[in-house]
């Protein structure tokens, strides 16, 4: 393992020497430096998780070297170190980003409590750049939609909070997605992140999976085995497809929520401090009414309601997730392959019952399968059916025919703003629309466009 940098910086060869031989016997790999320019020098050139700096150097003062550092892209944690007892300059200090202030002569415990400290606090920030590095990559929320940037403010709002969240969306929307972004920009986010989908577990054993058991409880219970709230203490459990959980499920999983407390199967009382989140593609008030849901869970869980739109409700997005998704699977097959521009009102002309699942699918399939370099029109059609037309079933899932009118009027209008490149003026000569009109029919359905010329 890697052993964690630090740099002295002080113009007193004695304290520098006395330091580096302490700080190595703690098993830090050290560097010295003798002035505020050199220590610039060597911070900017070489990464370190804190620096030990004297206030007061030659040439360049200590204040003056802090502020420059903590300026850095991901500057280290500096501990000040002066022989003046000096409230001000500590103040000062303190204002400008210094992580602690040490008075000199050292005391030696002193010295290595605070070190520790600043290294621990440097490498928790290092995880969470990791982390939110790994979020933009591999858990992004694509898209430019008004649909998703209003999802993405309400995950904002509420990932720094401890309230219960309850995703509603259609299989294939990314709701694993949206508890995994809530928890990943949570408090909580180096703590677990456990899940599970409530129906993929047979009844039988799906409380022997969210509580545990000990070991002879039952028959085949060989070792005693955690439960998953106990996995996730600290951290999050999503309870994925909740609307399938039974009703006696249901009431312990109530129980827990009021109480932070279970008992496992043939255990005694756990406490757990657990946020749960839980997703559903059920109308959980017509399972309420049908009297398979119970309701006092609902209000539990449903302290704040996240719905994630199906992918034909933000259509918009189809040509950024597409691209995205080629630019994945290109990387992930080694195949470059590129999506060519006609192939692009095709996809976005598709209802996509299966949602963004479905477009993820297709992209790869594609890559995969597509011999040369760009993905064109013909290529798509082929995997969607004749024409990139969709059948009579992929129509499913409208409530009214106003909902269906209303979607394929939307489809209509972003099919032609793309034909005229975003013109809005060309879109609506096209579309047969006064430019007015057209103009009330995409902020009715929050479309986004430009206009050029005219």
């Amino acid at each position: 393992m890697a052993k964690e940098r630090v740099l002295v910086v002080d113009d007193e060869d004695g304290v520098r020497n006395s330091l580096c031989s302490i700080l190595r016997d703690e098993d830090y790999a050290v560097d010295l430096a003798e002035s505020g320019e050199r220590c610039l020098e060597m911070v900017r050139r070489k990464p370190y998780h804190a620096v030990l700096l004297d206030v007061w150097l030659p040439g360049r003062d200590g204040l003056s070297v802090l502020e420059s550092i903590i300026a850095l892209p991901s500057p280290p944690r500096v501990i000040m170190i002066s022989g003046h007892a000096d409230i001000p300059v500590a103040h000062r200090a303190g204002r400008l980003g210094a992580f602690d202030f040490i008075e000199k002569p050292l005391s030696l415990e002193k010295v290595a409590l605070t070190l520790r400290n600043a290294v621990a606090d440097k490498k928790k920030d290092e995880r969470i750049r990791h982390l939110r590095e790994q979020l933009g990559e591999r858990m992004d929320l694509i898209g430019d939609s008004r649909a998703i940037q209003h999802l993405k403010e309400q995950i904002e709002s509420v990932a720094p909070t401890n309230g219960r969240v309850l995703i509603f969306g259609e299989n294939g929307t990314g709701k694993e997605l949206v508890a995994r972004t809530i928890h990943a920009l949570s408090a909580r986010r180096e703590e677990p992140f456990v899940e599970m989908n409530c129906a993929a577990i047979p009844e039988e054993l799906i409380e022997s999976e969210l509580f545990g058991h000990v070991k002879g409880s039952f028959t085949g219970a060989t070792e005693t085995k955690p439960g998953r709230f106990v996995m996730a203490d600290g951290g999050t459990l999503f309870l994925d497809e909740i609307g399938d959980m039974s009703l006696k499920t249901q009431a312990r999983v109530l129980r827990v929520l009021q109480e932070q407390a279970f008992e496992p199967v043939g255990g005694s009382t756990i406490r757990v401090d657990v946020r749960v989140i839980a997703a559903t593609n059920k109308d959980l008030k017509g399972e309420i009414a049908a009297g398979r849901f119970r309701e006092d869970l609902y209000f539990r869980l449903n302290v704040v309601p996240l719905r994630v739109p199906p992918l034909r409700e933000r259509a918009e997005d189809v040509p950024l997730l597409a691209r995205h998704f080629v630019d994945h699977f290109s990387r992930e097959h080694g195949r470059i392959r590129r999506l060519a521009p006609e192939a692009l009102p095709i996809l976005t002309g598709y209802p996509w019952p299966g949602n963004v699942r479905e477009l993820k699918n297709l992209m790869e399939r594609l890559v995969i399968l597509v011999p040369g370099d760009a993905i064109g029109r013909g290529d798509v059609a082929q995997v969607l059916g004749a024409d990139g037309e969709p059948s009579g079933d992929l129509w499913r899932g409208f409530a009214s025919l106003r909902e269906g009118r209303e979607n394929f009027e939307r489809r209509f209008i972003l099919l032609r703003l793309q034909e005229a490149g975003g013109n809005v003026v060309r879109a609506a000569e096209l579309l047969g629309l006064e430019r007015s009109n057209l103009y009330r029919k995409m902020r009715t359905y929050g479309i986004r466009g430009r206009e050029t010329g005219g």
